[in-house]
C-alpha cells in the first residue's frame, strides 16, 4: 500500500465514545461525534446502532436538539436559581429543573458578568450557559436575570382595611405589602408570618398571601423565633430522630478507663443549660519536668451515642451547631443527648474521651494520651464561684475544694498563660453584650460580659486539648477536621497600613506578619483615644476561621496545628475529630469510617456555613432585643463611638448597652461629604467637619423599630474641623462636584421665588 492510501477508519468502541462524551464540558452532537471518529459512508448506519444501543443502557442521555451527554448532565444552556454565597463571594447555584430521582445535585459556580448589570442575588433565577468543569460540577455563564420565583418574607402584620400590611423583619427590605383577607390563613393583627409576593400592578403597594403562620409578635421568644425563620435554622427534630433518641441507654463500664475517682470538675456560666468539659490538674512528679503539670481534660463521648449515617447524625450535620439565644437553645442534638446522657451533672457515670497533658512549667505541651473513659463530676461549679474562691472568698462549696482543685487549675493555668504570650497570641480586646432577662423574658439590663482568670483558665485548658488532639490525629495519619484562622490576605494588609500611615503608625512591610506585630500596636495606643479604632481595623482586616481538613494553621492563636475536640454536644467538628482519635487509638466502636473521611472537605465547607448563619442569627436576636429595651427612650441622648463609617452615614456603638445604629448622611450638618476609605472618615468639602471611626461622640435616638431591630440615632456632639482633610476631600470628590451626598442644615432655607 502506498503512502497516499489510507486503509478503513475503524468504528470506534463504546469506551471510546463514552470517553469522549464524558470530557466534553458541554453535551455533544451527533455531528461533533461523527467528525471526532472520521464516521463516514457505510459506517453511518452502524455508528447510529452504537449510540443507540449505549441510549437503551442507560449509559448516555439525549435532551433538547438530541444533544448527549452522561446520564444527568446538564444541558447547554439551561435555567439556575442562585443558592448560596460560599465563603470566597461566589455565587453558587442549583438546576431549577431536577429529576425527582436525582441523587445528587450538581455544584454550579456562576462566574461573573458584565451584561446582566448588578450581580445576582440569592434565591434569583438566571439563564446560563452551562460548562461542566469536573464530576458533577459546573460554571455558569449567565445570559440574563429571569423574573425570580415566589420569595418567601417574614413580617409583621398591620390591621388595614380589607386585609393587612406585612411589615418585614428584615431592615433591608424597606417594602410593603398588601394581604387580603382570603389570603391570610387565619392570621390576625400582631402575629409573625411568611408570605409570598403575587403578581399585581406596577404601581402602588404590592399584593402577598400568608404562607404559614409563625407566632404572636407580643411573644416574649418572637426576637429569637424571628432569626431561626428568617436564617432557616432547623430547630425542630424529626419523629425519627427523637425515636431513636429515646432508646438510647447510659454508658457502663466496660472496656472504658475508669475515671471515677479522678476530682473533676465543671466549670460554666450560671445560666449554662449543658456541661460538656471537666478539667482537673496536679504538679506533674516527675523530676525532669520541674515546676511542670499534669492536666485531665474530659469530654462527653457523644460518639458513643451519634453513630455515623444514624438519623441523629444526619440531623446534626444538617444543624452543624447548636444556636444560643438570650430566651433559648437551638441544640444541635436533642436534650435527652445535650442536657442528659452527655452532660457531665455531678455524681452521675458519664462516658467521656479524655486526654492527659504534661506540661513545662512555661506552659510547653510536652505528650498527651488520650482514653475513652467513665468520670464522675465531683462538683459543678460556675466561672464566678471559682474565682471568688482563689481571690479568698470560699463559699460552702468551693471550701473543701480550694487547696486539692481549685489552686493546682489556677497553677497549671499560669504556665498556659505564660506559653499564650510567649508564642504571641493576637489579643484582641472587642468587649461583648450580654442580654439579661427577667423571668418573663423582658429585658432587665444589656451589660458586658465578664473576662475573669476564671474564663481564661477554661478557655486555655480547651486550646491546649484540641492542640493535643491535632498532634495526635497527625502521629496516628489519622484524617483531620482542622479550625483553620489564615493569616490576612496581602489586599487586606496593604489597606490596613494605608490605615495606620494616617494615624502615624507603621506595620512592618513583607510577605510574614504575625499576631505579635498586631499586639505591638495595640501596646503603642493602649490608654488613648486610638485604642479603639485600631482594635477594629486590625480585627477588620482579618480572615474568617473555618473548618478544613487542609491545615492552614491558627493565625490568631498562633498555632501551628489546631483542632475543635472539647465540645462535640454542640459542634459537628468536635464529633468527627473524636471519631477519628477513636478510630485511630483503637478505643472502641463510632470510630471514623472511609466513607465520612472522603467528605471531609463537604462537610468542613457546609458546618463553616452554619457557623457563620448561627453568629449571624445570634447577633441579629441581641440587636432586636437591645431595639426593644431602648425603644421607650425615644429623644435620650447617649454616649458612643462612631464604629463604621460608609458613604451614607455613620454606624455609632453605644457606651451603657453595646447598641448599635446609623446617623445617615441626610442628618449631619449641611455639607456635601466625601467617604474616605482609607482613613475611615466622612469629611465635609466645606467646612472640613471631618467624623472619623473610632471617635467618641454624643447622639440622640430618633427611631427604634421593633420589627426590623434597627435604631437611627442623630448627632448632638462629634465631628472635628480639619483644614487639611477638606483640601483632601475635595482632591477625592468627583470632577465638577464638591462632595457626595449632603446633610441637612436646619438654619439652611430656601430663598423666596420671585414673582
Amino acid at each position: 500500500m502506498s503512502k497516499k492510501e489510507k486503509g478503513p477508519v475503524p468504528l470506534p468502541t463504546k469506551e471510546q465514545v463514552l470517553e469522549f462524551i464524558n470530557n466534553s464540558p458541554t453535551p455533544v452532537g451527533k455531528r461533533e461525534l461523527t467528525r471526532a471518529f472520521h464516521i463516514k459512508g457505510a459506517m453511518r448506519n452502524d455508528f447510529r446502532a452504537l449510540l443507540k444501543q449505549l441510549q437503551d443502557d442507560g449509559l448516555i442521555d439525549r435532551g433538547r436538539g438530541r444533544k448527549m451527554g452522561m446520564p444527568g448532565a446538564l444541558p447547554e444552556v439551561g435555567i439556575i436559581e442562585i443558592t448560596e454565597i460560599d465563603l470566597d463571594g461566589e455565587l453558587i447555584a442549583r438546576p431549577v429543573k431536577l429529576d425527582p430521582d436525582e441523587k445528587s445535585i450538581p455544584r454550579i459556580l456562576v462566574l461573573p458578568s458584565r451584561r446582566m448589570g448588578a450581580a445576582p442575588k440569592v434565591g434569583d433565577r438566571v439563564l446560563a450557559r452551562l460548562r461542566r468543569i469536573g464530576e458533577n460540577e459546573y460554571e455558569a455563564q449567565p445570559i440574563r436575570l429571569l423574573k425570580p420565583g415566589a420569595q418567601k418574607i417574614l413580617g409583621m402584620l398591620e390591621q388595614s382595611r380589607h386585609g393587612c400590611i406585612l411589615h418585614p423583619t428584615d431592615r433591608r427590605n424597606s417594602k410593603e405589602y398588601f394581604i387580603p383577607e382570603q389570603d391570610l390563613k387565619g392570621c390576625k393583627p400582631g402575629d409573625l408570618a411568611l408570605a409570598e409576593p403575587v403578581a399585581g400592578k406596577a404601581l402602588g403597594i404590592q399584593a402577598a398571601r400568608v404562607v404559614d403562620r409563625v407566632g404572636a409578635f407580643s411573644d416574649p421568644k418572637a426576637f429569637s423565633l424571628i432569626a431561626i425563620y428568617s436564617q432557616g435554622i432547623p430547630h425542630e427534630f424529626s419523629e425519627k430522630v427523637l425515636k431513636e433518641t429515646d432508646g438510647l441507654k447510659a454508658a457502663e463500664l466496660g472496656k472504658r478507663t475508669d475515671l471515677r475517682d479522678v476530682p473533676l470538675v465543671t466549670i460554666d456560666g450560671a445560666d449554662a443549660r449543658d456541661f460538656d468539659d471537666a478539667v482537673w490538674a496536679e504538679p506533674d512528679d516527675d523530676p525532669k519536668n520541674e515546676g511542670g503539670w499534669h492536666l485531665l481534660v474530659a469530654i462527653a463521648d457523644v460518639s458513643h451515642y451519634v453513630t455515623t449515617d444514624s438519623a441523629l447524625d444526619k440531623s446534626a450535620l444538617e444543624r452543624g451547631n447548636s444556636v444560643y439565644f438570650p430566651d433559648r437553645v437551638v441544640p444541635m442534638l436533642p436534650e435527652r443527648l445535650s442536657n442528659d446522657l452527655c452532660s457531665l451533672r455531678p455524681n452521675e457515670d458519664r462516658a467521656c474521651l479524655a486526654v492527659h497533658m504534661w506540661i513545662s512549667s512555661d506552659g510547653r505541651l510536652l505528650r498527651h494520651q488520650f482514653v475513652r473513659g467513665l468520670m464522675r463530676s465531683a462538683a459543678r461549679l460556675t466561672y464566678e464561684q471559682v474565682q471568688k474562691a482563689q481571690d479568698g472568698y470560699a463559699d460552702d462549696e468551693t471550701a473543701h475544694l480550694l487547696d486539692p482543685i481549685i489552686k493546682p487549675l489556677y497553677g497549671a493555668y499560669k504556665a498556659l498563660a505564660r506559653n499564650r504570650a510567649l508564642r504571641g497570641t493576637l489579643e484582641l480586646d472587642i468587649p461583648e453584650r450580654k442580654v439579661l432577662l427577667s423571668d418573663d423574658d423582658k429585658v432587665e439590663a444589656i451589660v458586658a460580659r465578664d473576662r475573669l482568670d476564671s474564663h481564661k483558665l477554661i478557655e486555655e485548658f480547651m486550646i491546649t486539648a484540641n492542640v493535643a488532639a491535632a498532634e495526635a490525629l497527625e502521629a496516628k495519619k489519622m484524617p483531620v477536621m482542622y479550625r483553620i484562622h489564615e493569616s490576612p490576605s496581602l489586599d487586606k494588609l496593604e489597606a490596613l497600613r494605608e490605615s495606620l500611615a494616617g494615624m502615624g503608625l507603621k506595620l512592618p512591610k513583607g510577605n510574614v506578619i504575625e499576631p505579635q506585630h498586631f499586639n505591638g500596636l495595640f501596646k503603642q495606643v493602649a490608654g488613648t483615644e486610638k485604642s479603639h479604632i485600631v482594635s477594629e481595623i486590625v480585627l477588620r482586616s482579618q480572615a474568617q476561621a473555618v473548618y478544613s481538613p487542609e491545615n492552614a494553621g491558627h493565625f490568631g492563636l498562633a498555632l501551628q496545628r489546631y483542632a475543635h475536640f472539647t465540645s462535640p454536644i454542640r459542634r459537628y467538628a468536635d464529633l468527627l475529630v473524636h471519631r477519628a482519635l477513636i478510630r485511630g487509638y483503637r478505643l472502641g466502636d463510632g470510630g471514623l469510617k472511609d466513607e465520612q473521611a472522603a467528605t471531609f472537605s463537604e462537610i468542613g465547607e457546609a458546618i463553616s456555613l452554619t457557623e457563620r448563619r448561627a453568629s449571624m442569627a445570634e447577633r441579629d436576636v441581641v440587636d432586636r432585643y437591645v431595639t426593644a429595651y431602648l425603644a421607650d427612650r425615644i429623644g435620650a441622648e447617649f454616649r458612643g463611638r462612631i464604629n463604621g463609617v460608609t458613604h451614607f452615614g455613620l454606624f455609632v456603638t453605644l457606651d451603657e448597652t453595646g447598641a448599635d445604629g446609623l446617623i445617615p448622611v441626610s442628618s449631619l450638618p449641611f455639607d456635601r461629604y466625601v467617604h474616605d476609605e482609607t482613613a475611615h472618615a466622612l469629611i465635609g468639602t466645606q467646612t472640613g467637619l471631618t467624623y472619623t471611626l473610632g471617635e467618641k461622640v454624643t447622639v440622640s435616638l430618633s427611631e427604634a423599630d421593633t420589627v426590623t431591630g434597627g435604631m437611627v440615632f442623630v448627632m448632638v456632639e462629634g465631628g472635628k474641623i480639619d483644614t487639611a482633610a477638606k483640601k483632601h476631600a475635595r482632591r477625592l470628590s468627583p470632577k465638577g462636584k464638591r462632595g457626595g451626598p449632603r446633610g441637612r442644615n436646619k438654619s439652611f432655607k430656601k430663598k423666596p421665588k420671585r414673582r
